[in-house]
């Protein structure tokens, strides 16, 4: 549904986006992830129409969205991580104002905006000043103001930022269910959102595409050491853990009796075969044997950690 082709923008000297493509189907939820400075509002920005591309195409359905701007607009809602919220307006009064400015009156207006106020369950808040509400509320008023006039691709930028575990996890819950009826594309810093709703990443660093998959190709593809945590009771456990063939770091550490152990592979054999054996051998009760998974957080820091150089952050 939508297409980046090798995007390029500048502002001034420095180069914000430079030559991304990628493609986004319809009915995915697509996480954009990147650290400060990586060009993701950027992009959001050219994917919106706000701002056009110094070079390459944005299109949408096979169609360069220069050719009919106006038109992609209509058929994408934003919310920016500044929600751009009028604290002096009740909520019903805010909601009727966008329906204006994207052109919707009469029965279209109503039907739209009723549909968006129930999606985002914010009817309690309807008739009340947007100033008294939370910023949870808040952002539920930002999405409804993107979805109202029924957009085919909804364009998230950050939109936990700033709330509170709670509200974090109420917002995933929308998202998702936002998501079954929309191309939704998500910027965030938060791999927990990721995870819980986004079916397939893009990785961009320094304005380039570093990496794109599902959440399990990338796990699947890290890299680094592997760990080994090992709880055992015995005697010289952490000594004899430590020397056994393929162990590269360890660190150990007494508790209740027992030790605990955690141990670095420097290859890819599998060690947890020769901890259980070495344990039988030994007479050791072992408490406690697991391979760490590799998180995603330490995915996207190896991706991303040649940008680390002090760029300004143009987003």
């Amino acid at each position: 549904m939508i297409s980046v082709d090798d995007v390029k923008k500048h502002f001034g000297p420095i180069v914000a986006v430079d030559g991304l493509t990628f493609e986004v189907n319809r009915g995915e939820v697509v996480g954009f992830l990147g650290p400060n400075g990586a060009g993701k509002t950027t992009t959001m920005r050219m994917l919106t129409g706000t701002l056009q591309p110094d070079e390459g195409v944005v299109r949408f359905d096979g169609v360069p969205i220069s050719d009919d701007l106006t038109g992609a607009k209509r058929r994408v809602g934003y919310l920016p991580e500044a929600n751009p919220l009028y604290d002096d307006m009740i909520v019903s009064e805010y909601l009727t104002y966008v329906a204006e400015l994207h052109g919707l009156s009469g029965p279209k207006m109503r039907s739209g905006t009723s549909d968006a106020v129930q999606e985002t369950s914010i009817e309690a808040v309807f008739y009340r000043p947007i100033g008294e509400l939370s910023k949870g509320y808040r952002q539920r008023v930002g999405m409804a103001a993107a979805i109202l006039h029924r957009p085919e691709v909804l364009v998230l930028d950050e939109p936990t930022e700033g709330l509170d575990p709670n509200q974090r996890v109420d917002i995933r819950r929308l998202v998702v269910e936002l998501g079954r009826e929309r191309t939704i594309l998500l910027s965030t810093h938060v791999m927990q959102e990721v995870e819980a709703t986004c079916g397939r990443l893009l990785i961009l660093n320094r304005g380039r595409m570093a990496a794109e998959g599902s959440v399990q190709d990338l796990l699947a593809r890290g890299t680094g050491a592997v760990q080994y945590v090992v709880e055992v009771e015995g005697e010289g456990a952490a000594a004899a853990l430590a020397v056994l063939p393929g162990v590269s770091e360890h660190r150990s550490e007494e508790t209740e009796g027992r030790v605990r152990v955690h141990l670095e592979g420097s290859g890819e054999e599998e060690l947890r075969p020769a901890i259980f054996s070495l344990a039988k051998e030994r007479g050791w009760t072992l408490w406690e044997l697991h391979r760490e998974r590799v998180s995603l957080e330490q995915i996207f820091q190896d991706l991303t950690r040649e940008g680390e150089n002090g760029q300004e952050d143009f987003r």
